[in-house]
C-alpha cells in the first residue's frame, strides 16, 4: 500500500461494505475545463409553484467525491475515528468490535476490517508512518495491528479495567512505537512496541478516561472522572501541574499539532476548554478560552474534541447529534453541523484539505467539506 498518495493495490481483510454518498441536493459531476471543483446543481421550487428553477454553481474546496459522504458498514455505534497521516484513508472502530479501513476519496470504499479485540473499541490511533493502528478496548487490552495486512502484532493485557483511551508519542520515540493507555483500573500503563510488558506506570485514583502526549512526549496529559486534568514528566512520572475547571468527567483531549502550545478538552459539564501548555503562561489557571454549545447528557459516551491542523479551529460533536465548530481566537461557532441521528463521539480534520470526519451513535460516518460556497447562476 502506497501511504505517501493514493494506493497500487489493497488488501481486503475478511470482508468490505461499501461508502454512500450523502447530499440534500443531486450534484452533477463537474465538468473539465477552467475550474473542476466546481459543480453545478439545480433546485427545484417545490410543487404547485409556478416559476424556472434555480440553477447554483457550488465552488468546491475539496477532492471529496460529493460534498457531503456516509459511510454505512458498522453494526454498533461507532465509537472512533481518524484519518491516516497522509489523509488518503481513514479508520473507525465501533461496540462491534471492529475497526474499518475506508479510502478518503472517490467512493469512500471499505478496504479493510481488522479485529483485534473480544470487546468494543473505544479509541483508535494511527501509527505516525500510516502503517498501525493503536486500540483501546474494553476487553481491558491494548492493541497494534498492521493496517496494511491486518495481521495482529502486539496485544497488551496488564489493564484490569475497560482501557477508555491510548495515545502515541508522535516524535523522538527511538523508532519504536510508545504508546500510552488510561484505563477504569485508575493506572496509566505506557508501553514499548520492541517488549511484551508494561515499561512504566502511573497510579491514580480515580479512573482514566483520557490520555493525551504533548507534540515533544516529555509531557503526557490525563483525564479523570474527578474532572481534573493532570500533566505527568513523562522521564520520572511527576505530576508537573494539574489543570483545574471542568466540573464534571473529562471525556477527550487532543494537542495541538502543529506548535504544540495548547490542549483542548472536553468534558461531561458540555464544555470544551482551551488551555496553554507553554512552560512560562501568563494566565494563572492556564484556561485561555472556554467554548460552549456542544451540549453532554448524563451516560453518554466519551465524546472527544479535534484541533485543525492550522490550529485556527477546534470541533467537538455533542449528544443534541450537531458538529460545532468554533474559531479558536474569537471563541465564535462558525458551523453547526446536523446529519447524524446520534450522539456524535467524535471527530477530525482532514491534514490536508477542509474536510471534518464524525462518528456516531448512528452507526454511521460523515466526511463534510468546508468552506464550499454556492451561488446563483444568471
Amino acid at each position: 500500500m502506497n501511504r505517501d498518495g493514493g494506493e497500487n493495490s489493497q488488501p481486503n481483510f475478511n470482508g468490505s461494505t461499501q461508502g454512500m454518498r450523502m447530499s440534500s441536493v443531486i450534484l452533477s459531476k463537474p465538468e473539465t475545463g477552467e475550474n473542476e471543483h466546481r459543480q453545478l446543481m439545480t433546485l427545484s421550487k417545490g410543487a404547485g409553484t409556478v416559476g424556472k428553477p434555480v440553477k447554483m454553481q457550488v465552488k468546491r474546496t475539496s477532492d471529496l467525491q460529493a460534498p457531503n459522504m456516509l459511510l454505512t458498514g458498522h453494526e454498533g455505534e461507532v465509537l472512533s475515528c481518524k484519518f491516516s497521516p497522509s489523509g488518503e484513508h481513514l479508520a473507525s472502530s465501533s461496540t462491534d468490535r471492529a475497526i474499518l479501513l475506508w479510502n478518503t476519496f472517490g467512493e469512500c470504499k471499505n478496504y479493510g476490517i481488522l479485529r483485534p479485540h473480544t470487546n468494543a473499541i473505544l479509541e483508535i490511533e494511527w501509527s505516525i508512518d500510516g502503517e498501525r493502528i493503536f486500540s483501546a478496548s474494553a476487553d481491558k487490552a491494548v492493541g497494534i495491528t498492521d493496517a496494511t495486512n491486518g495481521q495482529s502484532i502486539k496485544k497488551f493485557k496488564e489493564h484490569t479495567g475497560i482501557v477508555n483511551s491510548i495515545a502515541s508519542k508522535s516524535r523522538y520515540s527511538g523508532g519504536a512505537d510508545i504508546i500510552a493507555s488510561g484505563s477504569d483500573d485508575g493506572y496509566i500503563l505506557v508501553w514499548d512496541s520492541r517488549e511484551k510488558r508494561a515499561v512504566s506506570e502511573i497510579e491514580y485514583k480515580y479512573p482514566v478516561t483520557s490520555v493525551c502526549y504533548s507534540l515533544t512526549g516529555d509531557i503526557l496529559y490525563t483525564g479523570s472522572v474527578d474532572n481534573k486534568i493532570c500533566a505527568w514528566d513523562t522521564r520520572n512520572n511527576s505530576l508537573v501541574y494539574t489543570l483545574e475547571g471542568h466540573t464534571d468527567t473529562v471525556t477527550g483531549l487532543c494537542i495541538a499539532e502543529s506548535t504544540g502550545n495548547h490542549l483542548l478538552s472536553n468534558s461531561m459539564d458540555s464544555q470544551v476548554r482551551l488551555w496553554d501548555t507553554r512552560p512560562f503562561c501568563s494566565i494563572p489557571t492556564r484556561c485561555e478560552r472556554v467554548f460552549v454549545g456542544a451540549p453532554l447528557g448524563f451516560g453518554t459516551n466519551l465524546v472527544r474534541p479535534a484541533f485543525s491542523k492550522d490550529e485556527t479551529r477546534v470541533a467537538c460533536g455533542g449528544a443534541d447529534r450537531y458538529i460545532n465548530i468554533w474559531n479558536v481566537r474569537t471563541g465564535e461557532i462558525v458551523y453547526r453541523l446536523p446529519g447524524h441521528k446520534g450522539t456524535v463521539n467524535q471527530v477530525d480534520f482532514h491534514p490536508k484539505q477542509p474536510i471534518l470526519l464524525s462518528a456516531s451513535s448512528d452507526k454511521s460516518l460523515l466526511l463534510g467539506e468546508l468552506d464550499s460556497v454556492a451561488s446563483i447562476v444568471k
